[in-house]
Order: structure tokens, then sequence, then C-alpha cells
């Protein structure tokens, strides 16, 4: 495959390891269904939820709401060093985003005399937080998604899971802060957050991963709700020179492999005995890796090596692709770093894991996909905060912005914007008269 090359990189790159198949297009139709489940819940409420919760998850619960009794005994069955290991991850969790959120300050100029101008910080009031049920019980997943929205002051943060998922997603929703906890799942839970029905309260934005049906929920949704981001399938893509360990770089796309079996994983290097050890160092470690039937079908599906011939052509590719994690295994990593600017989250340097950011350094792992990296970061605590800016104005501001506002809008046809301004500079001009 080396004679081929990533579209539009045809004179820089080639492939090592090409892409079976395309990860941000191999997907089924799930839009029509998505829209008949959201008019349920929107017009039914919680019947709605209950018909599709038995359908979809197999559950027919008498209240979908986690009692205090539950919560407690979920936290109480947690393993000690479980308990420990999670109460650490939140912390560290809890700390970065204190730390961002003491950068968000409010605001308050005077440009011109008398022209004041400003901006509040103002925590949004109800968030959702959908927390995924997956194959393993994720407790990291809550801890991104809840303790932000706690620390940026929200009055209440909702959390929904599927109600098949681990007791001890219940009891890591309960230690992140959640305010309340719903066992609905899947689209039926996006819309009972979106809508509000008899049971669950309507939000004002919704946050958090989750399958095809919940990132589609997500966007039919959005607009009288607010939502992170549309997730795709997980990424994870490796820069390296001649100086990358294969064993590692091989470790780490297996790790993030058996996320899902469309999960997209990559290796974008200038040193092709890297590029072509680390082929086989993936089918090594997949002999004995316990999740090897998804991690390996990822890999063969999504998984490419792409050789550059030079720094640049690695960089241009690699911001072209905007990883959801991106890792730069290089000589001088910092430096190779600060040349980047499309990924999700950057992990500079060997000892950086995506493993260690996903489950307890702090920083959040709720993270754009999908190119969208080009345009947004991921959650983070200003993703629950609102910046509303404000204007009062003295009487001398008036007699200077006044006068060209209202031109401008006699000039635009605006004769209600026009008399709205200059009303104001008459009454001045009246009262200097006087």
């Amino acid at each position: 495959m080396a004679d081929q090359a990533p579209k539009g990189f045809e004179h820089t790159t080639s492939y090592v390891k090409a892409p079976a198949r395309d990860s941000l297009v191999d997907t089924g139709d799930v839009v029509s269904l998505v829209e008949s489940i959201l008019a349920g819940v929107r017009d039914r409420g919680d019947a709605a939820v209950r018909e599709y919760s038995i359908k979809f998850d197999r559950a027919d619960l008498d209240q979908f709401e986690v009692s205090n009794a539950d919560r407690l005994a979920a936290v109480d069955a947690l393993e000690a060093q479980t308990r420990a290991d999670t109460e650490f991850a939140i912390d560290n969790v809890r700390r970065f985003a204190e730390a961002q959120l003491s950068t968000i300050l409010p605001l308050e100029v005077e440009p011109l005399p008398g022209l004041h101008l400003g901006h509040r910080v103002i925590p949004i009031q109800r968030v959702g937080a959908y927390v995924p049920g997956g194959r393993f019980p994720l407790l990291s997943a809550p801890i991104m998604t809840i303790v932000p929205g706690k620390v940026a002051g929200c009055d209440e943060v909702v959390a929904c899971l599927p109600p098949n998922a681990h007791q001890a997603m219940i009891a890591g929703c309960h230690l992140s802060g959640a305010d309340r906890i719903f066992r609905v799942g899947g689209a039926q839970a996006i819309g009972a957050m979106a809508f509000g029905t008899e049971s669950i309260p309507q939000v004002n934005k919704i946050v958090g991963p989750g399958n095809a049906f919940v990132n589609e929920a997500k966007r039919q949704v959005f607009g009288p709700v607010g939502i992170d981001q549309l997730a795709g399938p997980s990424e994870i893509f490796v820069l390296a020179d001649a100086s990358g360990d294969p064993r590692l770089i091989a470790a780490d796309l297996l790790a993030q492999a058996e996320h899902d079996v469309r999960t997209r994983v990559g290796l974008i290097t200038t040193d092709r005995a890297v590029a072509e050890e680390t082929a086989r160092e993936v089918e090594r470690q997949l002999e004995t890796l316990a999740t090897a039937g998804i991690a390996g079908e990822s890999w063969r599906n999504y998984g490419e090596i792409v050789l550059c011939q030079d720094e640049a052509a690695m960089i241009a590719y690699s911001d072209h692709v905007a990883a959801e994690h991106l890792q730069v295994h290089t000589t001088d990593a910092h430096g190779l770093a600060a040349k980047l600017r499309n990924y999700g989250s950057l992990f500079i340097g060997e000892n950086a894991s995506v493993v260690y950011s996903d489950k307890t350094v702090g920083t959040n792992h709720t993270l754009p996909t999908m190119g969208a990296g080009r345009y947004t970061g991921g959650l983070w605590v200003g993703s629950y905060v609102k910046i509303a800016t404000h204007q009062w104005l003295e009487d001398e501001a008036v007699l200077r912005v006044g006068p060209p506002a209202s031109r401008q809008s006699a000039s635009e046809g605006m004769e209600g914007h026009m008399k709205a301004a200059q009303v104001r500079v008459d009454r001045l001009h009246q009262a200097a008269a006087k």
C-alpha cells in the first residue's frame, strides 16, 4: 500500500497501512427512527420514555429517578480502591476546572467617556449530562460531564444513564455531584431532557457523548436547548519521528481501539522503520489483548499509518485530520506541539498517554471528533457558563454615539431605528437649551 496516499496529500505522504473503511460516513440510517422517538417523547412524555426503554433497553421501571437510598447503596457497593481512585479523579478534574474558571472574568470597560460596556459570566441554570453505558462501566464518564457543571455554579445538573448501566455508574454520578439521576438512556433520554416530561425536568443544555442514536438526537433537538458537540467515533493519532517507540505507540493505539469497533486510530510518521515496526507491533499485541475482538476489528477497518516526507508534511496532515486525541512522540515534542493547531487534546511526549487523560489527570476527555477540532475545543468549565454582555450610557456618551447611529439607520431605511436613536439626542439638546 506504500504507493497509495491520503487524498489531497499525494505528493507528501503515502500509506504504510490504509484504512479499509471510513468511520466518518460508515453509519446506518438513524435519522427517521430518532425523529419518531423524539416526537413520541415530546407528545407523550413519560409513557413514551417507558415504552422506548422496554423496546430498546428491555427495562420496565416503576420510576425513572434513582432514589437517594439507591444512590448511597451504589456508593457503598464500590470496592474501596475503586472509590478512592474515582475520588482521586474527581478531585483532579475539579481542581483543573476551578483553575480554568478563574480565567473567565467579568468585564467592565469605558471605551468612550460615559460609555460603559461589559459582560457577566452567568452559569447555565440547568444542564443535562448524558452518561453512556457502553461495554464497560466507564467511571470516568460522569466525572467529565458533571463535575465541571458543579464547579461552574449551575443550579442543577441532571444525569441520565441507560437503565442497564452498571451500578457503579450511579455511584460515579453521585460522587461527581449530580443533583438528580435518571435511569433513562438512548435518544429517549435526550428527548426527555430537551422537552421535559412528567418525571424528568427540561434542561437548558445537554452534554456528554453517546452512540449514533444519542448523537443524532442531540443534533435534532439543538436550538431550543444547547448541546456541547456532536460526537463521532473516538479517535487517536500519534505523531512520531525516528525516536518513536513502536511498542508504546502500538499500546496507545490499541488502548483507544478497544473503545469501539469504529474507533479511528493512526500513526503519522516521518520514519519508515517506525511505521513498519508499529504495524508489526500492533499485530503482536493483539495476540494477547483481552479486548482484541473489539480493538482488532477497529484496527483492521479504520487503522492507518501514514508516512510523511518531512515534518512539515506531518504537521499538515495532522492538522487536516484534527484528531480527537493527538500524541506527540518526537525528539523535540514541545517544539513540534507548538506548531500544531487542530486537535481535541494534545499529549506532549511519550509519558503523556491518552489513558491518563481519559481517567485521572484532570483535563476533560469529552473532545471534538470528525474534524471538529479545526474550529472548537472540547468540553470544559466554560461550556457551562454564558458570557452575556451589557451596556449603559451617560449623557455625554449619547451625544457621541447617537448621531452616527441615527445616520446609519437612515441610510439603511430603518426609520424606527433612526427615531429611537435621535430622540435621546434631541432630548439632551432641548434640556441643555433651557
